[in-house]
């Protein structure tokens, strides 16, 4: 809580109403009432604790302010020794003054929605106090002094913090009226506080062991004590004067709340045209947002299951070029495995084909080989052999001139065409006899023919050949893939692609180099065997030619697991 409160500043025409007010209650004839309320001051002007002292006003009104305490510093308590009536509802008073019990002639006292949190002690001793109002404050317990008020006909205790009643108020035999809020009440119980004053009178007096009395019975004697007072302090007659100008106070106060309860039925009645006109609009605008809404949701449903449909279709499509994928990779995989195999292979035959060499070397071409030649038979092969070379030579020839010929002049393309057919058929149609007898007594034709059968039959240059065939067709089918990837979008799998193209590439040019190396050495041997032609033996390429063809048959019918015990897997067929 802040220790210094900072005062407002009270508006203009708050203002002039104190000044008014403090100016009318000065002239003479003016009534025993000080109305300062709605003046928003935030503490009582001292000169309003002079005026009820020396004009001995009675009434002092101060609701509706901003007062924090009743008493300003300098002044004291008896100045308002003669008020009966104090109306200080609607203010921030915390507090009562100590001294409070010295306003001996206080009828009324109203002190509704406060803060006030405890009453003083000495509130017992306003004996004539008849009407006590704490209503909305925040008490939390009465004093026991309040068993005092002798004269107590009406207490107002709602909107606080009570929950116990003081056994002391048993002794107030005058209480008509007693309003609290039953459902919070522990003492006397909540069933007994709902059912009223005399319920919770019974309740205390057997609580104490006292008789109930009905309040009835005490109001007379009060009364008359009080008239005998009165007429003690009225000597001169002011008091019934004062009791018509109550009166006409009360009558003035009760016309102002008949026209504000007007007022509030009126306000109350523009309220519900209000909410009716509001309850209307908002009605209107929840069917527009359903509608929108409904609509939304509808174009939402639509677009998620369109996204389905699509996700599931690209989901297939991942799926199949995975397998393809994984089909590649174990492809790629089983020729690794191949590779290394064939490699223990291709070595083991390579060793085979240097031992057949060197032993060509060391033996010489026997007589017996010189007279078992069939030398028609194998003169016929050769022509065979070259013919077939010829025949695919002019024809891919024919193959190029024609895509040309097509592109500069058509019609003498034809006649080329026709003549080189013209050629290639006459070669075909030669006489047999002729060409074998020239293959015969031409021996770079023979060497021809046996290079060209040695190259054909070799094993391992067949198995490369086969091999990078292979590497080619997976290549392509690898270029296809990537290309589906690149459609799809798929980047984290595109890497895996990019590694098996390049252990593909690898592969294919190890094989280009091994099938280099291998017609290199096939060369070198040919340029040896040459060199030992020269020998002057007969017929030395046809022994050669017929001896690689023997060879080749044997190689050819040699059983899978013959191959399996030697080289380790079944070799490619010649």
């Amino acid at each position: 809580m802040p220790l210094f409160f900072r005062k407002r500043k009270p508006s203009e025409d708050s203002q002039k109403r104190l000044e008014y007010q403090l100016c009318r209650s000065k002239e003479v004839g003016a009534d025993d009432v000080l109305d300062l309320s709605a003046c928003e001051v935030s503490e009582v002007p001292s000169s309003a604790f002079s005026i009820c002292k020396v004009l001995q006003k009675k009434v002092l009104i101060l609701h509706h302010n901003e007062l924090r305490s009743l008493l300003p510093k300098g002044c004291d308590i008896l100045t308002l020794s003669t008020l009966k009536v104090l109306d200080l509802h609607q203010n921030k008073l915390t507090s009562l003054p100590e001294d409070i019990g010295k306003m001996a002639s206080l009828q009324i006292l109203n002190v509704e929605k406060n803060r006030l949190k405890e009453l003083p002690q000495s509130i017992g001793d306003l004996r004539l106090l008849q009407t006590l109002n704490l209503k909305g404050n925040c008490l939390s317990a009465l004093p026991s002094s309040v068993g005092s008020l002798s004269s107590l006909r009406t207490l107002d205790l709602s909107d606080n913090l009570i929950e116990q009643l003081p056994d002391a108020l048993v002794h107030i035999r005058t209480l008509e009226s007693f309003t609290l809020d039953a459902a919070m009440m522990s003492y006397p119980p909540a069933a007994v506080c709902a059912d009223g004053t005399e319920s919770i009178q019974r309740f205390l007096c057997n609580e104490l062991g006292e008789e109930y009395c009905p309040p009835s019975q005490y109001l007379l004697p009060v009364l008359e004590n009080e008239g005998g007072r009165q007429d003690s302090d009225c000597v001169d007659g002011q008091e019934e004067a004062w009791q018509n100008k109550f009166s006409d106070y009360e009558k003035r106060k009760e016309e102002k709340q008949q026209a504000k309860l007007a007022f509030e039925c009126h306000r109350e009645e523009k309220k519900k045209e209000h909410m009716q006109l509001i309850l209307l609009n908002t009605s209107h605008k929840e069917n527009i947002l359903h509608s929108v809404r409904q609509e939304q949701e509808r174009r939402e449903l639509g677009i998620s299951q369109q996204q389905r449909a699509q996700e599931a279709e690209r989901l297939l499509v991942l799926e199949k070029v995975r397998q393809a994928e994984d089909g590649i990779s174990s492809r790629i995989s089983c020729m690794l495995m191949d590779k290394n195999r064939q490699k223990k292979s291709a070595e083991f035959l390579k060793s085979m084909e240097e031992d057949r060499i060197r032993m060509e070397h060391l033996t010489a071409i026997t007589q017996e080989e010189t007279n078992s030649l069939r030398r028609k038979e194998v003169a016929a092969a050769m022509q065979k052999m070259l013919s077939d070379g010829c025949a695919m030579n002019l024809l891919q020839e024919a193959s190029d001139f024609r895509r040309e010929s097509l592109v500069t002049e058509a019609h003498r393309s034809m006649e080329n065409m026709d003549r080189r057919f013209d050629k290639m058929l006459s070669i075909q149609i030669l006489d047999k006899s002729k060409a074998i007898a020239q293959i015969l007594l031409e021996e770079e034709v023979q060497k021809a023919a046996f290079q060209a059968l040695q190259l054909q039959k070799d094993a391992v240059h067949g198995y490369i050949r086969v091999q990078i065939k292979r590497i080619e067709a997976e290549l392509m089918q690898l270029t296809r893939l990537e290309i589906k990837r690149r459609n799809l979008d798929a980047e984290n799998l595109q890497e895996v692609l990019v590694d098996q193209r390049t252990a593909l590439s690898d592969l294919l040019q190890q094989l280009l180099k091994q099938r280099d190396q291998r017609e290199l050495e096939l060369r070198l041997v040919l340029a040896e065997m040459e060199l030992k032609s020269e020998c002057s033996q007969q017929n030395y390429w046809m022994i050669q030619y017929q001896r690689l063809l023997v060879t080749t048959e044997a190689l050819y019918h040699m059983t899978s697991a013959d191959l399996k015990k030697v080289c380790g897997r079944s070799s490619p067929s010649p």
